[in-house]
């Protein structure tokens, strides 16, 4: 593979990340406009957002095997035209049945760029460069995050359809489409297999459940915590929602600095120890931002949090792909499914517990699942792959 033909499928990770993250954190921006565009209150629009979601989860967990009968560039050119027609139905669509098909036809797009844009990552960088560029792939999607809601909110102000942060979006994809049409894809299933020696099936290993169940914990323990921030702000410490916002943005601004400080940092570690010493340092943060009775200490805790758990996910992801000697899709895909049921369980799991004993005790759950994931962290150093495969070296 030529050093150009590399460029163009790195560019096309990032965007597709982009465009995951832009989708879904934007939700919360158009949610009170699309409400009112269709007479309802916007506790049963929230509802409908979960037809994005399920869209992202279930194109993440069949394109393990698509990606091995669907080549590539042809699943990533029927995504654009997908695209297309969920951003035409958004906009001249009248009815909640055809909102939730376009949000769900939004999500598999979503789903299928960013699984392609993982393995791509996976594919092509070995080692800690992996973890690094996986790492730097992913901060794309909180830049996304970042700029997309200023998009929506300069749009939303001048009048202008929510439909339109939509259109905007689309531009993204638009990217990855002529960035498709001129690069090469690596061949995978049986095409691939003709032209190389026989691939034998690596056993995956018990540490695959340990990741699994690590990246599970920690989406839903962070989407937990974050989603419930303001309202302890506001509850808990009397701060007005502006307060409470720039605590938020706080962790996220911190995030991305982490996301940017890590992707370099990394190559220099062994993954799975310095993976563990970051879940210990997030768990201990966490700890420190719900448990103190100081409204000036919030800020810091939460940059510290933001900071410390930002490489988290994606060394969980990079470490997911070290356990085989090559590369595997399945797996890859596997971890990415389970974080992504982290998504979905979000509110299913916070909702009971806030209704019940309150938003402290919500956070005080999510700070248990980061413990869960340094826990699984820890027992990960006593049955990873990584090293055996050479892995922790380049």
């Amino acid at each position: 593979m030529n050093d150009s033909n590399r460029i163009r499928l790195t560019w096309i990770s990032f965007f597709a990340y982009a465009l995951t993250g832009a989708l879904v954190i934007v939700t919360g921006m158009v949610m009170g406009n699309i409400a009112e565009y269709f007479n309802l209150p916007v506790s049963s629009m929230s509802n409908t957002f979960t037809f994005l979601n399920a869209g992202i989860l279930i194109s993440i967990f069949l394109n393990a095997w698509l990606m091995e009968i669907i080549p590539l560039k042809r699943q990533l050119i029927f995504g654009f035209i997908l695209m297309l027609l969920a951003i035409a139905g958004l906009m001249v669509g009248k009815s909640l049945t055809l909102f939730s098909l376009c949000m769900f036809v939004l999500g598999v797009v979503s789903g299928i760029t960013m699984s392609i844009g993982t393995f791509l990552i996976t594919h092509m960088y070995a080692g800690r460069q992996r973890g690094s560029r996986l790492l730097f792939t992913d901060s794309f999607f909180s830049m996304a995050g970042m700029i997309f809601p200023i998009v929506a909110a300069m749009l939303l102000a001048r009048s202008i359809g929510w439909y339109w942060v939509y259109a905007c979006i689309g531009v993204l994809y638009l990217a990855i489409f002529v960035l498709t049409l001129c690069s090469e894809f690596p061949v995978l299933g049986k095409k691939g297999k003709e032209s190389n020696e026989p691939v034998v099936k690596e056993k995956w290993g018990i540490g695959v459940l340990f990741l699994a169940i690590a990246a599970l914990c920690y989406i839903l323990g962070q989407l937990g915590f974050i989603q419930w921030v303001p309202e302890y702000a506001t509850k808990t410490f009397g701060m007005n929602i502006d307060q409470a916002g720039s605590v938020v943005s706080n962790f996220w601004t911190s995030y991305m600095i982490g996301m940017w400080v890590f992707s370099f940092v990394l190559r220099f570690f062994d993954l799975q120890r310095i993976v563990t010493v970051l879940a210990a340092l997030a768990t201990l943060a966490m700890y420190l931002f719900i448990s103190t009775n100081n409204p000036a200490l919030l800020s810091y805790y939460i940059m510290a949090l933001g900071f410390v758990s930002s490489a988290i996910y994606t060394t969980l992801i990079t470490l997911g792909s070290q356990q085989t000697k090559v590369s595997s899709p399945k797996l890859v895909n596997f971890i990415l499914t389970c974080g992504t049921i982290g998504t979905m369980l979000t509110f299913v799991v916070t909702g009971p517990i806030v209704a019940n004993s309150g938003v402290h005790a919500a956070l005080t759950t999510a700070n248990g699942l980061y413990l869960a994931v340094f826990v699984m962290c820890l027992l990960l150093g006593f049955v990873t792959k990584h090293r055996s495969h050479g892995h922790a070296t380049h």
